[in-house]
Protein backbone atom coordinates (compact mmCIF):
# COMPACT_ATOMS: atom_id res chain seq x y z
CA UNK A 1 0.00 0.00 0.00
CA UNK A 2 1.13 3.46 -0.79
CA UNK A 3 0.89 5.88 2.11
CA UNK A 4 3.05 8.89 0.51
CA UNK A 5 -0.60 10.20 -0.01
CA UNK A 6 -1.63 9.62 3.42
CA UNK A 7 -0.71 13.05 5.26
CA UNK A 8 1.27 13.04 8.01
CA UNK A 9 1.99 14.95 11.22
CA UNK A 10 4.61 17.02 11.39
CA UNK A 11 6.91 16.14 14.50
CA UNK A 12 6.47 17.77 17.77
CA UNK A 13 8.33 21.28 17.99
CA UNK A 14 10.32 21.28 21.17
CA UNK A 15 8.70 24.08 23.14
CA UNK A 16 10.80 27.56 22.60
CA UNK A 17 12.99 28.51 25.29
CA UNK A 18 11.32 30.79 28.09
CA UNK A 19 12.63 34.64 27.45
CA UNK A 20 15.20 35.05 30.93
CA UNK A 21 13.62 37.27 33.25
CA UNK A 22 16.04 39.68 34.72
CA UNK A 23 13.66 41.62 36.57
CA UNK A 24 15.27 44.71 35.02
CA UNK A 25 12.34 47.58 34.71
CA UNK A 26 11.49 47.33 31.17
CA UNK A 27 8.16 49.63 30.86
CA UNK A 28 8.57 53.42 31.36
CA UNK A 29 5.70 52.61 34.07
CA UNK A 30 8.29 50.02 35.75
CA UNK A 31 11.17 52.88 35.87
CA UNK A 32 9.22 55.37 36.91
CA UNK A 33 8.19 53.23 39.67
CA UNK A 34 11.19 51.56 40.43
CA UNK A 35 12.95 55.07 40.86
CA UNK A 36 9.92 56.32 43.46
CA UNK A 37 10.55 53.13 45.14
CA UNK A 38 14.23 53.53 46.02
CA UNK A 39 14.14 57.54 46.37
CA UNK A 40 11.75 57.02 48.67
CA UNK A 41 13.96 54.46 50.77
CA UNK A 42 17.20 56.53 49.85
CA UNK A 43 15.13 59.40 51.54
CA UNK A 44 14.22 57.97 54.17
CA UNK A 45 17.94 56.69 55.30
CA UNK A 46 19.07 60.45 54.44
CA UNK A 47 16.60 62.27 56.92
CA UNK A 48 17.19 59.35 59.53
CA UNK A 49 21.15 60.32 59.00
CA UNK A 50 20.36 63.58 59.35
CA UNK A 51 18.21 63.59 62.38
CA UNK A 52 20.88 61.52 63.59
CA UNK A 53 23.65 63.67 62.74
CA UNK A 54 22.01 66.92 64.30
CA UNK A 55 20.99 65.74 67.73
CA UNK A 56 24.85 64.32 68.10
CA UNK A 57 26.36 67.70 66.83
CA UNK A 58 24.16 69.59 69.61
CA UNK A 59 24.49 67.27 72.15
CA UNK A 60 28.34 66.93 71.56
CA UNK A 61 28.20 70.75 72.11
CA UNK A 62 26.15 70.57 75.32
CA UNK A 63 27.54 67.35 77.59
CA UNK A 64 30.76 69.45 76.77
CA UNK A 65 29.73 72.22 78.80
CA UNK A 66 28.26 70.12 81.47
CA UNK A 67 29.84 70.30 84.81
CA UNK A 68 28.10 67.00 85.96
CA UNK A 69 27.70 63.69 84.91
CA UNK A 70 25.27 63.23 81.97
CA UNK A 71 24.03 60.08 82.88
CA UNK A 72 24.03 60.09 86.60
CA UNK A 73 22.82 63.39 87.68
CA UNK A 74 19.49 63.87 89.27
CA UNK A 75 19.51 67.80 88.66
CA UNK A 76 18.59 70.01 85.80
CA UNK A 77 19.95 73.28 85.43
CA UNK A 78 21.72 74.12 82.16
CA UNK A 79 21.53 78.01 82.56
CA UNK A 80 23.20 78.36 85.91
CA UNK A 81 26.94 79.99 86.50
CA UNK A 82 28.36 76.30 86.14
CA UNK A 83 25.64 74.12 83.87
CA UNK A 84 24.47 71.03 86.08
CA UNK A 85 22.39 68.53 84.20
CA UNK A 86 21.90 65.08 84.10
CA UNK A 87 19.40 62.62 82.35
CA UNK A 88 18.56 59.91 85.40
CA UNK A 89 15.77 61.01 86.55
CA UNK A 90 14.48 61.80 82.81
CA UNK A 91 15.18 57.89 82.15
CA UNK A 92 14.02 56.11 85.25
CA UNK A 93 10.63 58.16 84.84
CA UNK A 94 10.60 57.28 80.81
CA UNK A 95 11.05 53.69 81.45
CA UNK A 96 8.85 52.85 84.13
CA UNK A 97 6.07 54.74 83.06
CA UNK A 98 6.23 52.62 79.81
CA UNK A 99 6.29 49.60 80.85
CA UNK A 100 3.55 49.85 83.83
CA UNK A 101 1.42 51.24 80.38
CA UNK A 102 2.99 47.99 78.55
CA UNK A 103 1.92 46.23 81.38
CA UNK A 104 -1.22 47.08 81.51
CA UNK A 105 -2.10 47.94 77.83
CA UNK A 106 -0.74 44.39 76.24
CA UNK A 107 -3.25 42.08 77.97
CA UNK A 108 -5.95 44.36 77.93
CA UNK A 109 -5.71 44.76 74.15
CA UNK A 110 -5.11 41.36 73.12
CA UNK A 111 -8.32 40.07 75.28
CA UNK A 112 -10.28 43.08 73.11
CA UNK A 113 -8.86 41.55 70.01
CA UNK A 114 -9.73 38.41 70.69
CA UNK A 115 -13.29 38.80 71.30
CA UNK A 116 -14.10 41.09 68.90
CA UNK A 117 -12.47 38.37 66.69
CA UNK A 118 -13.54 35.23 67.89
CA UNK A 119 -16.57 35.59 70.29
CA UNK A 120 -18.47 38.91 69.57
CA UNK A 121 -21.23 38.75 66.65
CA UNK A 122 -21.07 40.16 63.29
CA UNK A 123 -23.04 42.85 64.85
CA UNK A 124 -21.53 43.60 67.19
CA UNK A 125 -18.08 43.02 66.35
CA UNK A 126 -17.79 45.76 63.50
CA UNK A 127 -18.92 48.38 65.83
CA UNK A 128 -17.19 47.60 68.22
CA UNK A 129 -13.65 47.92 66.14
CA UNK A 130 -14.75 50.70 64.37
CA UNK A 131 -15.17 52.60 68.55
CA UNK A 132 -11.25 51.33 68.92
CA UNK A 133 -10.23 52.46 65.70
CA UNK A 134 -11.68 55.98 66.60
CA UNK A 135 -10.04 56.20 69.99
CA UNK A 136 -6.64 55.68 68.15
CA UNK A 137 -7.41 59.54 66.73
CA UNK A 138 -8.06 61.21 69.92
CA UNK A 139 -5.63 63.82 70.47
CA UNK A 140 -3.11 63.42 73.17
CA UNK A 141 -3.64 67.09 74.80
CA UNK A 142 -7.45 65.78 75.29
CA UNK A 143 -6.47 62.84 77.10
CA UNK A 144 -4.05 64.96 79.14
CA UNK A 145 -7.25 66.94 80.37
CA UNK A 146 -9.34 64.08 80.84
CA UNK A 147 -6.52 62.42 82.82
CA UNK A 148 -5.95 65.77 84.82
CA UNK A 149 -9.32 67.02 85.34
CA UNK A 150 -11.08 62.90 85.88
CA UNK A 151 -8.57 60.51 86.38
CA UNK A 152 -6.44 62.37 88.73
CA UNK A 153 -8.87 62.85 91.51
CA UNK A 154 -10.52 59.75 91.46
CA UNK A 155 -6.99 57.99 91.81
CA UNK A 156 -7.19 58.55 95.29
CA UNK A 157 -9.23 55.47 96.48
CA UNK A 158 -7.53 53.07 94.01
CA UNK A 159 -4.39 54.29 95.97
CA UNK A 160 -5.47 54.08 99.14
CA UNK A 161 -6.25 50.25 98.67
CA UNK A 162 -2.89 50.23 96.83
CA UNK A 163 -1.53 51.46 100.23
CA UNK A 164 -3.41 49.77 102.56
CA UNK A 165 -2.80 45.93 101.01
CA UNK A 166 0.78 46.59 99.34
CA UNK A 167 2.57 49.66 100.94
CA UNK A 168 4.53 47.49 103.22
CA UNK A 169 6.52 47.35 99.99
CA UNK A 170 7.47 50.52 99.37
CA UNK A 171 6.75 50.60 96.14
CA UNK A 172 3.17 51.26 96.19
CA UNK A 173 3.28 53.29 99.47
CA UNK A 174 0.66 56.71 99.25
CA UNK A 175 1.47 59.37 101.59
CA UNK A 176 -1.89 60.81 100.74
CA UNK A 177 -1.09 63.82 98.35
CA UNK A 178 -2.33 64.68 94.83
CA UNK A 179 -2.28 61.27 92.37
CA UNK A 180 -0.11 63.28 89.76
CA UNK A 181 2.73 60.21 90.02
CA UNK A 182 4.31 58.09 87.02
CA UNK A 183 1.73 55.52 87.93
CA UNK A 184 -1.14 57.46 87.14
CA UNK A 185 1.10 58.44 83.61
CA UNK A 186 1.75 54.80 82.96
CA UNK A 187 -2.37 54.05 83.57
CA UNK A 188 -3.20 57.10 80.86
CA UNK A 189 -0.56 55.65 78.73
CA UNK A 190 -1.81 52.04 78.93
CA UNK A 191 -5.60 54.23 77.87
CA UNK A 192 -3.81 55.48 75.00
CA UNK A 193 -1.66 53.07 73.50
CA UNK A 194 -4.47 50.53 73.84
CA UNK A 195 -6.52 51.44 70.74
CA UNK A 196 -2.63 50.91 68.36
CA UNK A 197 -2.38 47.24 70.05
CA UNK A 198 -5.90 46.51 69.61
CA UNK A 199 -6.56 46.96 66.24
CA UNK A 200 -3.52 45.62 65.07
CA UNK A 201 -3.71 42.29 67.42
CA UNK A 202 -7.34 41.96 65.84
CA UNK A 203 -5.93 42.17 62.20
CA UNK A 204 -3.50 39.61 62.82
CA UNK A 205 -5.88 37.65 64.71
CA UNK A 206 -8.33 37.60 61.40
CA UNK A 207 -5.80 36.18 58.78
CA UNK A 208 -5.19 33.04 61.20
CA UNK A 209 -5.80 30.12 58.65
CA UNK A 210 -9.24 28.50 58.87
CA UNK A 211 -7.91 25.43 58.56
CA UNK A 212 -5.94 25.43 61.52
CA UNK A 213 -9.10 26.35 63.47
CA UNK A 214 -11.07 24.00 61.66
CA UNK A 215 -8.66 21.41 61.77
CA UNK A 216 -8.56 21.84 65.62
CA UNK A 217 -12.42 22.29 66.37
CA UNK A 218 -11.98 18.50 64.02
CA UNK A 219 -10.19 17.11 66.95
CA UNK A 220 -12.42 18.21 69.87
CA UNK A 221 -10.75 21.31 70.62
CA UNK A 222 -12.71 24.36 72.59
CA UNK A 223 -13.26 27.32 71.76
CA UNK A 224 -10.09 28.31 74.03
CA UNK A 225 -8.18 25.93 73.01
CA UNK A 226 -8.16 26.83 69.36
CA UNK A 227 -7.09 30.15 69.78
CA UNK A 228 -4.48 28.96 72.62
CA UNK A 229 -3.02 26.40 70.24
CA UNK A 230 -3.86 28.38 66.64
CA UNK A 231 -4.45 31.69 66.91
CA UNK A 232 -1.80 32.93 69.54
CA UNK A 233 1.03 31.28 68.10
CA UNK A 234 0.22 32.47 65.26
CA UNK A 235 -0.14 36.26 65.87
CA UNK A 236 2.90 35.85 68.25
CA UNK A 237 4.51 38.34 65.78
CA UNK A 238 1.73 40.75 65.41
CA UNK A 239 1.45 40.77 68.70
CA UNK A 240 4.88 42.08 69.62
CA UNK A 241 4.60 43.93 66.51
CA UNK A 242 1.43 45.97 68.08
CA UNK A 243 3.07 45.81 71.56
CA UNK A 244 6.18 47.70 70.34
CA UNK A 245 4.18 50.54 68.20
CA UNK A 246 2.14 50.97 71.49
CA UNK A 247 5.62 51.17 73.18
CA UNK A 248 7.03 53.76 70.89
CA UNK A 249 4.33 56.40 71.15
CA UNK A 250 4.11 55.61 74.94
CA UNK A 251 7.93 56.27 75.45
CA UNK A 252 7.51 59.74 73.12
CA UNK A 253 4.17 60.41 74.35
CA UNK A 254 4.13 64.91 75.48
CA UNK A 255 1.50 66.58 75.95
CA UNK A 256 -0.86 64.12 78.08
CA UNK A 257 2.16 63.65 80.34
CA UNK A 258 3.15 67.10 80.63
CA UNK A 259 -0.42 68.19 82.07
CA UNK A 260 -1.32 64.89 84.44
CA UNK A 261 2.44 65.01 85.89
CA UNK A 262 3.64 67.03 88.73
CA UNK A 263 7.47 66.80 88.11
CA UNK A 264 10.76 66.80 89.94
CA UNK A 265 14.21 65.13 89.77
CA UNK A 266 14.21 63.30 92.63
CA UNK A 267 13.64 59.41 92.09
CA UNK A 268 11.56 57.71 95.19
CA UNK A 269 11.38 54.09 95.67
CA UNK A 270 7.23 54.80 95.43
CA UNK A 271 5.18 54.95 92.13
CA UNK A 272 2.61 56.33 93.61
CA UNK A 273 4.40 59.49 95.21
CA UNK A 274 4.30 63.06 93.10
CA UNK A 275 7.30 63.75 90.97
CA UNK A 276 9.45 62.12 88.50
CA UNK A 277 9.78 62.99 84.89
CA UNK A 278 9.93 61.83 81.26
CA UNK A 279 12.75 63.15 78.22
CA UNK A 280 9.21 64.27 76.15
CA UNK A 281 7.39 66.18 79.15
CA UNK A 282 11.02 67.71 80.18
CA UNK A 283 11.70 68.77 76.80
CA UNK A 284 8.21 69.85 75.90
CA UNK A 285 8.32 72.09 79.66
CA UNK A 286 11.64 73.76 79.06
CA UNK A 287 12.20 74.22 75.71
CA UNK A 288 10.35 77.54 75.11
CA UNK A 289 12.71 79.34 78.28
CA UNK A 290 15.64 77.34 77.89
CA UNK A 291 18.48 79.56 75.99
CA UNK A 292 20.86 78.08 73.64
CA UNK A 293 22.75 75.98 75.89
CA UNK A 294 19.62 74.96 77.34
CA UNK A 295 18.16 73.97 74.06
CA UNK A 296 21.23 71.79 73.21
CA UNK A 297 20.94 70.01 76.89
CA UNK A 298 17.10 69.20 75.48
CA UNK A 299 18.41 67.48 72.89
CA UNK A 300 20.85 65.82 74.23
CA UNK A 301 18.26 64.15 76.17
CA UNK A 302 16.42 64.04 72.90
CA UNK A 303 19.16 61.99 71.42
CA UNK A 304 18.84 59.38 74.49
CA UNK A 305 15.25 58.64 73.73
CA UNK A 306 16.13 58.37 69.97
CA UNK A 307 18.64 56.13 70.64
CA UNK A 308 16.13 53.95 73.50
CA UNK A 309 13.50 53.99 70.87
CA UNK A 310 15.91 52.50 67.86
CA UNK A 311 16.84 49.64 70.69
CA UNK A 312 13.31 48.37 71.35
CA UNK A 313 12.83 48.40 67.97
CA UNK A 314 15.70 46.64 66.88
CA UNK A 315 14.89 44.27 69.87
CA UNK A 316 11.54 44.13 68.66
CA UNK A 317 12.77 42.76 65.43
CA UNK A 318 15.04 39.90 66.38
CA UNK A 319 12.25 38.88 68.53
CA UNK A 320 9.78 38.28 65.59
CA UNK A 321 12.31 37.21 63.22
CA UNK A 322 13.11 34.76 66.00
CA UNK A 323 9.71 33.40 66.88
CA UNK A 324 8.19 33.58 63.18
CA UNK A 325 9.09 30.64 61.82
CA UNK A 326 7.29 28.81 65.10
CA UNK A 327 4.18 31.06 65.03
CA UNK A 328 2.65 28.99 61.60
CA UNK A 329 3.20 32.92 59.83
CA UNK A 330 4.14 30.21 57.25
CA UNK A 331 2.11 27.58 56.88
Amino acid sequence: MDTSAIPQNPPPTAPAAPSEVSGKAVRPGDRIFLGLSRGSGIALLVIMAAIAAFLTYRSVLAIQGDKANFFTTFEWDPSGAEPKFGIAVLAFGTVVSSVIAMIIAVPVAVGIALFISHYAPRKLAAPLGYVIDLLAAVPSIIYGLWGALFLVPHLSGLYSWLDSYLGWTGIFSYSQGAARSLFTVGILLAIMILPIVTSVSREVFLQVPKMHEEAALALGATRWEVIRMSVLPFGRSGIISASMLGLGRALGETMAVATVLSPSFLIGLSLLDPGGGTFAQNIASKFSEADTFGQDALIASGLVLFVITLLVNGAARLIIARRKEYSGANA
